[in-house]
Parts: C-alpha cells; sequence; structure tokens
C-alpha cells in the first residue's frame, strides 16, 4: 500500500502539465498548495459462494436477440450482500 502511495505522489511530482498549471497560479501572484485525498480499498478476492447451501453461484443470461452479449458473471458473497441490500433478487434458476 506504501508502495502505490509513493507510485502516485512521484507520478504527481513528475508530470510536467500539473507543474506547469502550478507555475502559472504563481505567475499570477498566487501561492500554491496541493492537498489530494485518495481512498483506496482492498478486498480480498473469494469464489461466489451461496451463503445459505454454500455452493458456488454462477448466472447465465438468457439468450437474446440484437447486439446485446450472452455472458455468464460470478457473484461473491460481497456482491450478493450489495445487491440485496439495493433489494435486487438474483435470479439463479440456472444453477
Amino acid at each position: 500500500m506504501q508502495e502505490l502511495g509513493t507510485a502516485i505522489n512521484e507520478s504527481l511530482s513528475d508530470s510536467d502539465r500539473i507543474a506547469a498549471a502550478i507555475g502559472e497560479i504563481k505567475r499570477a501572484g498566487y501561492d500554491v498548495f496541493l492537498v489530494l485525498e485518495a481512498t483506496i480499498g482492498f478486498n480480498k478476492r473469494e469464489d461466489a459462494v451461496d451463503d445459505e447451501t454454500g455452493e458456488a453461484i454462477e448466472l447465465e443470461a438468457p439468450p437474446e436477440t440484437g447486439r446485446r452479449r450472452v455472458g455468464k458473471i460470478k457473484l461473491t458473497s460481497q456482491d450478493q450482500k450489495f445487491l440485496r441490500a439495493l433489494k435486487i433478487a438474483i435470479d439463479d434458476e440456472g444453477r
């Protein structure tokens, strides 16, 4: 995590575009200070598991016509909790 913070700081410090913008502000007679806040989250990846049965969940979209793609998605337990919080039901008949 510290390495990521250092990399972000270095990329901002090395940016010619940011340096030019700060230079313009200084030439206009202002002192410049820059404060950025970054929120970085980490979640351990886990397989999608049904909380009740302990089985993996894999949803498959029904075939559709037109330009839409058909595919499968895997949901983590965190995905399921988020969808439940939004009161979105998961149609998992194809288990």
